[in-house]
C-alpha cells in the first residue's frame, strides 16, 4: 500500500532505518528530492542512528581469545566419515563427494566453531547487563523508526551538543550527546524529564564512552510541553536535580 502524499512527511524515521517496503521507499525518495525539511531530518536521524550504534557496541570480554584457543585442543573432534557415510550423506544432501581427509579437516573446523559458540553462549547467557542493553536497543530502534519521530539538536552551555529523537505516539525520547566535556569521577551527567508544572523525573545517567559521546538513554512518559534536561550531579545520581541544567530540549507536538 502506497503512502498518501500528506503521510510522506511521517516516514523519515522508517526511511533512515531502511525499514520501508520498496513501493513506499520509491515514493518517499521522490518526495525527498523536493522536500528540504524531510531531507535534513533524514540526515540527522541517520547520524543519530550511527552514533547510537557506536555507543551501544559491545566489546569482547577480556580473555575471550585466550579461552577459545585453550578450549580448541580439549574439544573432542568427530572421527572422519567412512566412504559409505560420505556417499550416503552426498545422496541425502545433493552435495558433491568429499574426500575422507577433507571431511576430517571439516570436522575439526566444526569442533573449533562449536567451542567458540559454547564460550560465547556461556558468556552472554550470564551477562544480564548485555540482555538489558539488547532490550533497550529494541526500544531505541522503535523510537528512531516511529512514523512521528522528530529529531532536535541543541548546544550545551558547557560545550558539545545534545540530540533528542522523540516519538509522542510512543511517549518516549532517545537522548545522546557529542563532544560533551568529561567530568571528574565524583560527578555525572543526569537526564531528566521536566514537566510544565516544574516537577522533574530522572530518566537515567549519561555515560561518556569517548570523544564526549554518551550512551543513549531512553526517557519514557514524555508529553508535549515537557522538557528534557541534563544536569551535573554527584556520582550515582540524585532523586531531584541539585544544579541548573546545562541544556534543555523542549518537547513539542
Amino acid at each position: 500500500m502506497r503512502a498518501q502524499r500528506h503521510e510522506l512527511h511521517l516516514l523519515t524515521g522508517s526511511y533512515a532505518l531502511d525499514a520501508l517496503p520498496d513501493d513506499e521507499r520509491a515514493d518517499f525518495e521522490k518526495h525527498l528530492a523536493r522536500c528540504p525539511a524531510c531531507a535534513e531530518e533524514v540526515r540527522g536521524l541517520r547520524e543519530t542512528a550511527a552514533r547510537l550504534a557506536r555507543a551501544t557496541a559491545v566489546a569482547p570480554p577480556p580473555g575471550m581469545r585466550a579461552r577459545v584457543l585453550a578450549a580448541a585442543p580439549r574439544t573432542r573432534q568427530l572421527p572422519p566419515m567412512s566412504r559409505n557415510q560420505l556417499a550416503r550423506a552426498g545422496r541425502r544432501t545433493g552435495l558433491r563427494r568429499i574426500s575422507p581427509s577433507r571431511a576430517g579437516l571439516t570436522a575439526g573446523v566444526l569442533a573449533l566453531a562449536a567451542a567458540v559458540a559454547f564460550l560465547l553462549v556461556t558468556q552472554l547467557s550470564t551477562n544480564s547487563r548485555l540482555q538489558q542493553a539488547q532490550a533497550a536497543n529494541h526500544q531505541i530502534a522503535a523510537v528512531l523508526g516511529a512514523p512521528d519521530a522528530r529529531i532536535e539538536s541543541v548546544p550545551v552551555t558547557t560545550g558539545g551538543t545534545v540530540t533528542a529523537v522523540t516519538s509522542l505516539r510512543q511517549e518516549e525520547a532517545v537522548v545522546t550527546t557529542a563532544d560533551l566535556p568529561s567530568l571528574s569521577g565524583a560527578r555525572v551527567y543526569q537526564l531528566w524529564v521536566m514537566t510544565s508544572s516544574g516537577a522533574a523525573r530522572s530518566a537515567g545517567l549519561l555515560t561518556i564512552t569517548g570523544g564526549g559521546s554518551t550512551t543513549p538513554v531512553l526517557a519514557d512518559g514524555v508529553q508535549p510541553g515537557d522538557q528534557l534536561g541534563i544536569t551535573v550531579e554527584p556520582a550515582g545520581g540524585t532523586a531531584q536535580p541539585t544544579t541548573t541544567p546545562v541544556v534543555t530540549v523542549p518537547v513539542t507536538a
